[in-house]
């Protein structure tokens, strides 16, 4: 295992590399620029000692090496120098002058926690949700529970986060002004009277992330189970006199959990990415939030940090799910 682990992250630095060579080429490229928002009264030769100061005068190359040397050492005094390392919009649209910019892992750092409190907290109870359904769903197959299951899962596949979103907002905070509208990043949890406060704002994001969360592991859970089922390890443990509960619990539920570890592991990175039309539908002011308002405002940098960031975690899970395949099946070998 510990070979398999070293080589693999020996694998995922030259794929990281292309991966942020191939990001940093896209999106560099691609039409729009912040100096498109410099006013056209500015005389030319200004104009160029902006763009000179920034570093957009260098060839593609050079800014390549410049932008991705953040990711690797740290000099306090030149890191954030230039183009690349800040970001050169607020998160609101609003190209900020050099002298306010900020590097592109502040913003991100502050941005972090509260992806990772709502968003999190989403993914979390949608796993929690989804498992027990697809496990029961699949033991008491085509029972009424089942259908509940199926239709819980429909629903959540085919209604789309921003239309569920909507409506949990009409329904919860329009018309029974159980929750509030809005997401109040400003809050600090201090005491209980803050800490329901908190999980008042937070229950219609997660509702509706939840949702979506828990139809789409549901039904992997529910297939892999109803898979190893039948299956003649199953037959034999009950014919030795095993209890139902130990059939489904350790033989059964062990080896179907392994499909559903590539579908959890996978969808992890996710959370980073923050929920892009959840975070902005409900004010949350997280990482994805700050990708759209990065996108809006041609903040070139912040793009391409937050886009290399999610193929990091990409990479990383992928190894974790592999890791955890055999931890959950012996007959699995690395070495």
């Amino acid at each position: 295992m510990l070979t398999f682990t070293l080589r693999r992250l020996l694998l995922a630095v030259p794929t990281l590399l292309v991966i942020s060579l191939v990001i940093f080429l896209v999106v560099d490229l691609a039409p729009g620029s912040p100096m498109s928002e410099i006013p056209l009264t500015i005389p030319p030769e200004v104009r160029r000692k902006m763009i000179a100061a920034l570093g957009a005068d260098q060839p593609v190359f050079v800014r390549y090496l410049l932008w991705l040397r953040q990711f690797f050492w740290v000099e306090p005094a030149s890191l954030f120098d230039g183009w690349f390392g800040t970001a050169l919009a607020d998160g609101e649209q609003r190209i900020l002058s050099w002298q306010s910019r900020s590097p592109v892992f502040s913003i991100i750092g502050q941005r972090l926690p509260q992806t990772l409190t709502v968003i999190g907290t989403a993914y979390i109870v949608g796993i929690l949700i989804a498992l027990p359904i697809g496990i029961y769903s699949a033991y008491r197959q085509y029972s009424w529970f089942d259908q509940a299951g199926t239709l819980f899962a429909m629903i959540g596949f085919s209604v789309p986060t921003f239309f569920s979103g909507t409506l949990f907002i009409l329904l919860f905070a329009v018309w029974l002004g159980w929750f509030p509208t809005k997401y109040d990043t400003q809050l600090e949890v201090r005491d209980w009277a803050s800490f329901w406060q908190q999980a008042r704002q937070m229950a219609m994001p997660v509702m509706t992330l939840g949702l979506a969360n828990a139809a789409a592991i549901s039904r992997y859970m529910r297939s892999s189970m109803l898979e190893n089922m039948g299956m003649d390890y199953v037959r034999t443990a009950r014919a030795k006199g095993m209890s139902e509960r130990t059939v489904v619990l350790k033989h059964v539920l062990r080896n179907s959990l392994i499909p559903v570890v590539t579908v959890i592991a996978l969808g992890i990175p996710s959370i980073f990415g923050g929920a892009i039309v959840t975070e902005n539908l409900f004010g949350v002011n997280g990482i994805g939030a700050a990708l759209i308002g990065a996108i809006q405002a041609n903040d070139i940098p912040m793009v391409q940090t937050l886009a290399f960031i999610f193929a990091v975690l990409i990479v990383l899970f992928n190894l974790i799910a592999d890791i955890l395949y055999g931890l959950l099946d012996p007959r699995i070998r690395y070495e």
